[in-house]
Order: C-alpha cells, then structure tokens, then sequence
C-alpha cells in the first residue's frame, strides 16, 4: 500500500528531485565513509581520513594526500547500479528531475543521468593549482605513485573535490536549493543527512512528499512523508515497475 500511495503522488507531480548520498554508490561495490567499517573508520599512515582529506593536509603533504586518495576515494572501474540507471528511466518518462548528490564518483553522469549538481565535486575534473590546466582522471591516473604535477608549470594538480575547511561551490548551492524548494516530490536516497550543510537543503523542501531512502535511520525520518529502510536500487525499482502499469 505505501508504494501506491508513493506512486500515486508522483504521477500527479512534474519535477523530481534526487538527492543521493554515500549508500547509492555502496551498490556498486564503492565503500562508504561514515558506517562502522566504512573509510572513516581507520587511520592511515597515523593520520585520520578526515585529516588527510583537508586543504591543508594535499598542500603540506601531497604525497600522502595523493597515495589516500587513489587508493581510497578514487573507484575508477565502478559502474553505475540500478538506482543510477532507475533515474535515467524516470527521466524517460518526461519526468522533469534534478540530480543534488555529496558524491563525487561521477557515477551518475555515466549513467547519463541529466542535470546533475555535484555539491561535493567531481573525482573526473582536476586542475592545476597554478596556470589551471585540466587533467582528466585517465591523466592523473598516469602519475598515481608520486606527487601529481603539472607538466607545463609543475605546480600540484588539485582534484576538483570538495576537501575539508573548503566552502562548497556557491552556484551549486543556489542552484541546489532552488531545484529542492520548487520540487514537487523529493527522493532522498543512500544519505544519513548528517553532513552539513548539504543536509540542511532538504529543509528548503516545502511540499507533501518527501521519500527517505536509507538501509538505517536518518535525522530527518519524522519530517518526512515516506520512509523505506532498504535498498536503495530496490525501492527505486519497484517504484519504477509501478510507474510503468501507468505509462
């Protein structure tokens, strides 16, 4: 009954929004960052993760930043799964959605997912700190065992990722907040909403069907219209086989 009614609200919609976090990706074989085994969890070379990927730390240390990270953060053989691949359809279906995520794994511009807004960054742009040549992540992949530098300038190539004491890029955050507050339904998936600020967008969020999506509980649950504590591609499935006995 709760898929009914779910489905029921979103065919009487017109803009969607998708607002996706750590646990979309975890269905494609990419850890998370925050459960008990998650990345956050150990240190590395005694530092913790959360240390390693600030600003300060790639400019004081960039050899560990950069072994961290292509050992760690960067998946660059991860495809998307079928949450990924469940927006596009939704999308097929004349569905006007918006895409806000915290992830950087580029794994829903693959699945050719339109409009998305990358709050956190993207791991495929990097640019040089200096002269701001582009490498993509094929380039940076190349230097991956040593210090990666720029081979016109030979500043540091910085990915274009959002690291700790950085501010998130402010057009995306207008653009973000304008998508949510103007949505008619809101589907929140793989996110515990407990990383500010982008946790606090949904508040923006004014209308009566709002949808959680997330394996555990998140600090949002009482406010919202819908909860389903299980898989991400699951749920987005079965909504999806709903939408089509009407299509």
């Amino acid at each position: 009954m709760i898929f009914d009614n779910v489905v029921e609200r979103i065919i009487k919609s017109n803009k969607i929004v998708f607002f996706t976090g750590a646990g979309v990706s975890t269905e494609s074989g990419i850890p998370d960052f925050r459960s008990d085994n998650g990345l956050y969890a150990e240190k590395y070379n005694g530092y913790s993760p959360e240390t390693i990927l600030s600003h300060s730390f790639f400019f004081s240390n960039p050899q560990v930043f950069y072994k961290f990270y292509f050992d760690n953060v960067v998946h660059a053989d991860t495809k998307p799964n079928d949450f990924h691949y469940g927006i596009s359809k939704i999308q097929n279906m004349k569905y006007d959605v918006t895409v806000v995520t915290q992830n950087i794994d580029d794994l829903h511009n693959i699945a050719h997912n339109k409009n998305v807004l990358e709050l956190h960054g993207n791991i495929n742009s990097n640019h040089c700190i200096k002269c701001g040549k582009y490498y993509s992540l094929n380039n940076m992949l190349d230097q991956k065992d040593k210090i990666v530098r720029c081979n016109i300038c030979n500043s540091l190539v910085k990915p274009d990722v959002i690291l700790y004491e950085e501010q998130l890029n402010e057009d995306i955050i207008t653009k973000s907040i304008y998508s949510i507050s103007d949505a008619d339904v809101i589907i929140v998936a793989g996110t515990s909403l407990s990383v500010y600020p982008a946790a606090s967008f949904i508040d923006y969020y004014n209308k009566d069907c709002l949808i959680i999506i997330n394996k555990a509980k998140t600090l949002h649950d009482t406010k919202a219209d819908f909860v389903f504590n299980d898989s991400c591609s699951k749920v987005l499935n079965t909504i999806i086989e709903k939408l089509e006995l009407f299509r």
